[in-house]
């Protein structure tokens, strides 16, 4: 079959994936090696203006930032300014009484948190969710989105120090649970560095790897290229304009800057990114992280996260990384890794065939969709041979 005729059933996956309703927009890029393989794009990037999805379109990650938040904390680990092994109390000194849930009460968790168990989510901080721990999350969360609607929301420091009275879920170290840990690694950052968040990120990332579309909020020269987010209804498609952890309007420079979910990119901006870490650490000549330090990112920390849609998955570093491929959800490679967002942004490399995959759309609770699986086994029956 001849590189045309794939790439057309791939727009036709995505041009499916529209008219089902999955998506409102669509784009996928693929690379070998950092040489663009080819790039398909179906759907509007704002259907009541009706604009069509452009390759430069502006996406919110939410939980695609999360390897960027790793690839920061590993820049200082090999500056020796910060340990894996530190505990969070070291910089957020609200961290030193916390409490775990235990039965129907609190106890003292049996160890400290570590920088480490949040890097693999097992600090035991959960994202807002129905049990006494979640619900305590919800509580701060809720708080931050009624001043940030107030016009003075709690900064990145403030925002962790609080998560630091938050109890836990169990006990560091010994669970998984998705949650809030790449949110403290930020804050994190940002007391080691002695910089904001924001700007560390730029200084160390987005500025050497001249991803130019990619920060905490979109100015307004750029903001005609912001995506809008649909949700899905029984009448279809409709905008969502609703705070999703304390993430809502990207226009302006927020107050908390969130390492679990608070970037805005491009697909081109997030492949500069891939690319560096599938080259080693290295992008256009320039060093960005060592070689042996991205090794050490594409390790599992956790073995079985209990996801189904993680299957054949193990965890670490705020990403998936494929230890069975023969229980994977469709056709994957061992030691591929990456991970998505909830508005359907998603990313993987396969470090051992030099293969790059982006698939960004803009419609809540996707994650890795239908047409994330289906454009993935399609690339990877014909990658080999084909393209």
């Amino acid at each position: 079959m001849e590189k045309a005729d794939i790439v057309r059933e791939i727009g036709g996956i995505l041009v499916d994936a529209v008219q089902s309703g999955e998506a409102a927009g669509i784009s996928v890029l693929a690379l070998h090696e950092g040489r663009e393989v080819f790039f398909a794009a179906a759907g509007e990037a704002d259907r009541e203006k009706g604009i069509a999805l452009r390759r430069d379109h502006i996406f919110r990650l939410f939980s695609q930032t999360k390897p960027i938040t790793s690839a920061a904390v590993m820049t200082l680990v090999e500056k020796g300014k910060l340990d894996v092994m530190d505990p969070v109390k070291r910089f957020f000194p609200s961290f030193v009484h916390q409490k775990v849930v235990c039965g129907g009460g609190f106890v003292p968790p049996r160890r400290d948190m570590t920088v480490m168990d949040l890097l693999g989510m097992q600090s035991g901080l959960p994202y807002p969710d129905a049990d006494v721990a979640g619900q305590a999350m919800a509580r701060l969360f809720e708080e931050n989105t009624a001043r940030m609607d107030a016009g003075h929301g709690m900064s990145t420091a403030e925002f962790v120090s609080r998560m630091g009275q938050c109890p836990l879920a169990f006990h560091p170290g010994e669970d998984f649970r998705y949650g809030t840990s790449a949110d403290v690694l930020g804050g994190i950052v940002e007391v080691v560095s002695g910089v904001s968040f924001g700007e560390y990120l730029h200084k160390t990332f987005f500025e050497p790897l001249e991803m130019k579309d990619t920060a905490f909020y979109v100015p307004e020269e750029k903001q005609d290229r912001l995506v809008t987010c649909y949700q899905r209804t029984e009448e279809g498609l409709k905008p969502y304009t609703t705070h999703h952890l304390c993430i809502s309007d990207t226009t302006l420079p927020p107050a908390f800057a969130s390492g679990g979910a608070g970037l805005v990119s491009t697909l081109d901006d997030y492949a500069a990114f891939a690319g560096m870490l599938l080259a080693g650490g290295t992008y256009g000549g320039k060093r960005i992280l060592h070689p042996k330090t991205v090794q050490w990112m594409q390790k599992s920390q956790v073995a079985d996260t209990r996801w189904d849609s993680l299957t054949g998955y193990g965890y670490g570093k705020l990403m998936r990384i494929c230890t069975d491929p023969g229980k994977t959800q469709g056709l994957s490679e061992k030691g591929e890794y990456g991970w998505d967002g909830w508005l359907g942004t998603y990313f993987a490399n396969f470090p051992a065939s030099g293969h790059t995959l982006l698939l960004f759309q803009n419609t809540k609770d996707t994650g890795t969709g239908r047409a994330a699986r289906c454009v993935r086994n399609r690339l990877l029956s014909a990658w080999e041979e084909e393209l």
